[in-house]
């Protein structure tokens, strides 16, 4: 196992704390969230942090009891400035996160934040990937003339959506879709695998090699 991933132990019952990040409206926290109350969830989300003062995946967040923070980008419009980072990663580690996951956070995050988290920050993209990284990836996959699209959870790193890849699922492009229904579909898909991504990820059952993630059978 990856050595920053040896704090997620096979078997352990302790749960994992989360921490949310997000922009928008919070579609993917909600499925986290709900996934967090079932029975044997080996997961908690403590704290969902947003960079826009009164984004909805605030109030989302407030609807389960879960700590809403907002957290100043500074002047930068596509990335925290360090400052920010530094101050996001200490609301974060005041909670007890121990992994993060990005449901649509709209900002570029960099060393100060992935070397207080090193190996557990996770994202979903709403491609393929390595197929159309960056903005809005369903409208370049109907671009390009793609017959599938799809969504990938995987690990971030110093790229933009190059980290490697935990799990995928694929949706394929009908013939009538617009921009709108095939991004509908694909957050469908989104709500499905985010939460089962973290479920294994917590449970202790992502293995690393390299780039290479393999899904582990729990022993016992």
């Amino acid at each position: 196992m990856h050595p920053e991933l040896s704090i997620f132990t096979s078997g352990s019952t302790h749960k994992i704390r989360v921490g949310v990040l997000g922009s928008g409206k919070g579609s993917n926290l909600v499925a986290l969230a709900e996934a967090a109350r079932l029975p044997k969830c080996p997961y908690e989300i403590v704290v969902v942090g947003s960079d826009v003062e009164n984004a909805g995946i605030l109030h989302r967040a407030a609807d389960f009891g879960i700590t809403p923070v907002y957290l100043p980008p500074g002047r930068y419009r596509t990335k925290l400035e360090p400052e920010a980072e530094q101050h996001a990663a200490r609301v974060l580690r005041e909670a007890g996160v121990e992994v993060v996951a990005l449901a649509g956070f709209m900002r570029i995050l960099k060393n100060d934040f992935l070397g207080a988290f090193a190996g557990r920050v996770i994202n979903i993209h709403p491609s393929l990937l390595p197929a159309f990284p960056g903005l809005q990836a369903w409208k370049q996959a109907l671009d390009y003339g793609a017959k599938v699209a799809g969504c990938t959870v995987h690990f971030v790193d110093q790229g933009i959506d190059t980290g490697a890849i935990i799990m995928q699922m694929a949706v394929p492009i009908e013939d009538t879709d617009t921009e709108t229904t095939l991004h509908a579909r694909i957050q469908d898909a989104e709500r499905i695998i985010y939460p089962e991504a973290l479920r294994l990820l917590t449970l202790g059952q992502i293995e690393m090699q390299g780039r290479l993630c393999r899904h582990a059978v729990a022993k016992g």
